[in-house]
């Protein structure tokens, strides 16, 4: 069934990539039946040249002769098969053979014809092979297997057969009907994703109940090089979670002067806390440092401070914040619930703790140096207000630092809300107070205001009130969708759960509403189980320490 699988998806032109794990059918297929689409093969072929795909783009990209030559294809015409290449005869310059299946002799992986193709000066190969089409699409001369030139309008019959007479394309997340055009944007978005994964030599600090969810988006068109020990080399390029890479493998790293890109959880990230380890649905990679460090500039900050936002995206970003909203989705939760205001008339502003060992916390906490003393301080400006107090389910599950003992909590907040949900809670106060904390970005999306205390990435913009150190580069004013779009369109890669394919944003918070998402096996109980275990005995030991 699988040969049968391949040799029909090999047939046709648009072709889902061998993404790790990836469980769904093609994108494209002969639908006999099927009259021509309204698309001219015209526009058709500005789209494919547009986007570079077609064939295997996800293919290898061998180094090639530093003059550009011929390219010749044996093995013959892909549907005919008639075995007969093209001969060379006494042609001058360099040649690279290539057969069929678009292998250089002595490779068992399939090459990018685009990436052949833009190197050659004229081709050799079938009308109706994937490299004689991309060379037509690339305008480059096509020599066929009789030794003619292929002719004025063989373009758009080659097109005509392969892409728009009795094809069928579909959407491989909803399996609903598609365009041809939207089936190139779509493999026009997994190239632009494969090919910024090709450079990466190593991906350290991913742990094991990770690696599955994170390898799609990682792929860049062979295994994933997962490594717990790399090799450090000067020229190689490192991808790194760097809370959980080992010091002396980041200073081994860091001293070669490998390229690093830092690897952190998307800001949609799943149902179930990280901490107990559910996989996460959504990454970021950032090649210039960690997006909660404003020390530096960062690829997510340059998109806020620099980027063109179109009215496409604007668009986009106000559908997706309406959804998350709606659907009552934060980064690790979906649901909504309900919160009653206690103190009256008061205004109520929520005080989200952290994680106080945390990396955001330690590279953008302004100094702050504990949870109790930024509540403090939040009091100390709102002397009046109601105050409550939410501290980090990571603290409350018992794996990580930051708790606040009740009796000190209860001293400065008027109510300490630890189980609600977090988006009840910021739908039922006036004002958000934060840290770092990604709770105030979720407070900007429900229409909050929102006071960072520390340097959050969401920081600097005009939309919050900043009272830590906010870098004087971020003096761009946005609007709240333009925030989005970068935050939660442009900057993350998201994964969609049921066909383990990288999709856009949409579809995985689809599938948070639908509840198809992974919530983690037997790991995952056995980690809440020890949080628990460790709560209770940090508690424990505070009430020991204050009698």
């Amino acid at each position: 069934m699988r040969r049968a699988y391949d040799a029909l998806n090999f047939m046709v032109f648009l072709r889902i990539p061998p993404f790790p794990g990836a469980r769904s059918g093609p994108v494209q297929m002969a639908a006999l039946g099927v009259s021509a689409c309204t698309v001219t093969a015209r526009e058709v072929a500005t789209e494919l040249a547009a986007h570079r795909v077609g064939g295997a783009f996800w293919g290898a990209r061998p180094p090639l002769p530093l003059v550009a030559g011929r390219l010749v294809v044996r093995g013959g015409d892909v549907q005919g098969g008639d075995g007969q290449g093209c001969d060379v005869g006494t042609i001058a310059g360099v040649t690279v053979h290539v057969d069929h299946r678009g292998r250089m002799a002595g490779q068992r992986a399939e090459c990018d014809p685009w990436h052949l193709a833009t190197w050659a000066q004229e081709v050799c190969a079938p009308l109706t092979s994937d490299i004689g089409l991309v060379a037509l699409l690339l305008g480059k001369p096509l020599h066929l297997p009789d030794g003619t030139l292929a002719a004025a309008g063989a373009l758009e019959t080659a097109l005509g057969a392969r892409l728009i007479n009795g094809q069928a394309f579909r959407d491989p997340y909803s399996g609903k009907a598609c365009s041809v055009r939207e089936a190139i944007r779509l493999l026009g978005f997994w190239r632009g994703l494969i090919d910024a994964n090709r450079p990466l030599d190593a991906v350290c600090g991913v742990a094991f109940w990770k690696q599955q969810t994170l390898a799609p988006l990682l792929w860049g068109g062979d295994d994933v090089p997962f490594a717990r020990r790399p090799a450090p080399q000067e020229d190689r390029t490192f991808a790194v979670w760097r809370a959980r890479t080992p010091e002396r493998v980041l200073e081994a790293i860091e001293s070669s002067g490998c390229g690093v890109l830092e690897i952190e959880d998307g800001f949609v990230r799943s149902t179930g806390l990280g901490a107990n380890c559910v996989p996460p649905l959504s990454i970021v990679v950032d090649a210039k440092g960690a997006h909660f460090d404003p020390s530096q500039p960062t690829d997510l900050e340059g998109i806020l401070a620099h980027h063109s936002f179109s009215d496409d995206e604007r668009r986009r970003a106000s559908a997706l914040r309406q959804v998350l909203v709606g659907g009552g989705i934060s980064k690790y939760a979906i649901g909504h619930g309900e919160f009653a205001r206690s103190g009256g008339n008061r205004r109520h502003i929520l005080v989200v703790g952290q994680v106080e060992d945390d990396r955001s916390w330690l590279k953008g906490g302004g100094g702050i140096a504990s949870n109790l003393e930024l509540l403090q301080r939040v009091r100390a400006c709102n002397p009046d207000a109601w105050l409550i107090f939410r501290p980090h389910p990571d603290v409350m599950a018992g794996h990580r630092k930051g708790h606040v003992p009740p009796r000190l909590a209860r001293q400065v907040a008027d109510e300490i809300a630890a189980h609600a949900p977090i988006t009840a809670l910021v739908e039922a106060v006036d004002e958000v107070h934060v840290l770092t904390s990604l709770t105030g970005f979720e407070a900007l999306l429900r229409g909050r205001s929102v006071t960072t205390w520390g340097v959050p990435f969401y920081a600097g913009w005009g939309l919050t009130t900043d009272l830590g150190p906010v870098p004087a580069r971020r003096g761009r004013r946005l609007m709240l969708n333009e925030l989005v779009a970068a935050a939660l369109l442009l900057y993350p890669r998201y994964l969609d759960p049921v066909t383990m394919l990288p999709c856009p944003p949409e579809v995985t918070v689809q599938r948070l509403i639908e509840g198809t998402t992974p919530r983690g096996g037997a790991l995952v109980g056995l980690r809440r189980l020890s949080g628990r275990a460790a709560y209770m005995l940090r508690r424990v030991a505070a009430l020991f320490r204050h009698v």
